[in-house]
């Protein structure tokens, strides 16, 4: 019997939110609306998005000892998730800043932070969090290092998920262990470098697969999604909203499907069931408060 379904191994940020009517172009200066913040970072998000749905949650981060990590640790614990695993100190807390403009679409840049300072020795302190887990999820705002670690600490049967975001090439090891690992286009393009590649998300997922993962999902915005393994690929159409801001949605959409694989879903209903989550998330502003319900999920 696991005590957690989820474990979440990532990074924790304010997320410092301004709305522009268009993003600045290179030594260009625009207005924008007055300054949000909000708590963030691509674990952080996740934790909340799964605890908010019904899953048991943990997460493994860290945080400074300042104003912004205490806003993110009240977060976590609002949400239900269970923060032993935060660490606090060694740098102050990392920060997204972020530009929103009126159709929905971000730019981010991300100050790590706290965030690089999560280490491989963190990871293995905490091996007792990971053998209690069902699914460990991870990102790439935390060292890479620290990441591989996370997977040679892998409790037999434990699912472990990456989303390689912000992405960068990822060693056998790591690439062995996802199941899935989930990628938007331009992370599968960096991942897969100077491979040749067609259009075709199918052909991303192919090639992918042949690296290592067990399983792949490429996310398409508002195409839906496309699951591979080695039983062959699905497309999971896209659910339409109106978007209001998309700053987190991936994260959402991460959780989701982590949460329901742990469940014994299969892949291209996960995928589903993240889907309608993600769409459920951009119709609100923000990340962690833009997260629904499963009533909320089940309206669409």
């Amino acid at each position: 019997m696991y005590d957690y379904d989820l474990l979440v191994i990532g990074s924790a940020n304010a997320d410092l939110v301004i709305g522009v009517e268009r993003r600045p172009g290179p030594g260009e200066t625009v207005l924008g609306s007055d300054l949000a913040v909000h708590p963030g970072g691509k674990g952080a998000n996740q934790a909340v998005a799964a605890a908010r749905m019904g899953a048991r949650t943990a997460l493994l981060a860290r945080v400074g000892d300042d104003a912004y990590g205490r806003l993110l640790l009240d977060a976590q614990r609002a949400a239900g998730v269970d923060t032993a695993g935060v660490l606090v100190g060694g740098a102050p807390t990392g920060v997204a800043l972020i530009t929103v403009d009126p159709s929905g679409d971000n730019s981010i840049v991300v100050s790590p932070g706290a965030n690089g300072k999560l280490t491989p020795g963190d990871v293995r302190a905490a091996r007792g969090l990971l053998r209690a887990s069902r699914v460990v999820s991870a990102q790439l705002e935390i060292p890479l290092e620290t990441v591989a670690e996370a997977v040679r600490s892998l409790a037999p049967g434990t699912r472990f998920v990456l989303n390689p975001s912000p992405p960068r090439p990822l060693p056998p090891e790591v690439l062995a262990a996802c199941d899935p690992l989930i990628v938007n286009e331009h992370e599968a393009r960096v991942i897969l470098g100077d491979e040749p590649v067609g259009d075709e998300p199918a052909d991303w997922a192919r090639i992918l697969l042949a690296r290592g993962p067990r399983s792949v999902v490429v996310t398409l915005g508002a195409r839906g999604a496309l699951v591979a393994s080695t039983q062959g690929a699905a497309m999971v159409p896209a659910v339409k909203v109106d978007a209001v801001d998309t700053t987190g949605a991936g994260d959402a959409f991460t959780a989701a499907l982590a949460w329901r694989l742990g469940q014994g879903d299969a892949l291209a209903d996960a995928a589903a069931y993240a889907t309608r989550v993600g769409a459920a998330a951009v119709t609100k502003p923000g990340a962690q408060g833009s997260y629904p319900t499963p009533e909320e999920v089940a309206a669409l």
